[in-house]
């Protein structure tokens, strides 16, 4: 049973400080970390150090984007612990505007192993966002969903090997997704980079909405605390409806999917 789940933004970002900057893996959007989020990256890493070993994480789950798996590669490296990529965890993008094509979507584990070796690719993502992007309640079904699969899937898969596990994301999907185990989709919550969330379980408790709460997007192990704080109070409206962004020019005629639950037999675990 997972007794303790943590969860981390990604470390301050290259293009938060110059233009000049290219994608290791090629994909749009997916700018590495600034030196500084390197820094944040190996001080959450010796937050982890620090904590009685009975209190780590034993497992990472990361976002596919590089500078989730760059903000956690110190913490599995100081842990001797795995990191496993889990697409559900990915950025949140709001509706595509359309006629502009579909947003990026991250390589595959096995691809990014090539840059992060400490990925074990024997985990297979138990979801996908849609490339057409989501409004706000898009976002939060996501992350309620991603959860009733994840938690019994990581128990089914592992048995009882996992009792603490990290999260890294994003500013959104953290915040849904401490909502959606806190039970109150509208708990105001800001999420800085390298901020750590945790929240403990009760036995027999469900994936979601029972969750107790130790710590919410918290700084205090980071020397100049949590930076570039975002919440959902950002997010540009028009219209009452969250403003669309554009796509990726020439995915127009792209497959959308995977998209949502890619576990079988899921529905009966949870």
């Amino acid at each position: 049973m997972i007794e303790t789940i943590y969860i981390a933004r990604h470390g301050f970002r290259l293009n938060w400080v110059t233009n000049d900057w290219a994608s290791a893996t090629g994909l749009p959007r997916d700018p590495p970390l600034a030196a500084y989020g390197l820094t944040q990256a190996h001080e959450l890493a010796d937050f982890f150090l620090s904590l009685p070993p009975e209190e780590r994480a034993t497992a990472i789950f990361s976002s596919p984007y590089y500078r989730c798996l760059q903000t956690c590669r110190p913490t599995s490296v100081a842990l001797d612990v795995p990191i496993y990529v889990e697409h559900g965890l990915s950025e949140w993008y709001s509706p595509v505007t359309p006629g502009t094509g579909l947003h990026p979507r991250p390589a595959n584990a096995a691809t990014l192993r090539g840059h992060f070796p400490k990925i074990d690719d024997s985990w297979s993502s138990v979801w996908y966002p849609s490339r057409k992007g989501e409004d706000v309640e898009q976002c939060h079904d996501r992350c309620n969903g991603l959860l009733q699969a994840l938690i019994p899937e990581i128990q089914r898969k592992f048995g009882g090997k996992h009792k603490r596990i990290l999260l890294i994301s994003h500013a959104a999907t953290i915040i849904a997704l401490a909502r959606e185990l806190l039970g109150d989709r509208s708990m105001p919550l800001r999420v800085g980079c390298c901020s750590l969330t945790e929240v403990c379980s009760t036995q027999n408790e469900p994936p979601v909405g029972h969750w107790r709460p130790k710590r919410l997007a918290d700084g205090s192990h980071l020397k100049e605390g949590a930076s570039r704080d975002w919440g959902f109070e950002d997010i540009v409206i028009a219209g009452g409806k969250v403003i669309t962004d554009p796509g990726q020019p020439g995915s127009e005629h792209e497959f959308d999917e995977p998209v949502g639950l890619c576990l079988p037999d899921a529905t009966s675990r949870m």
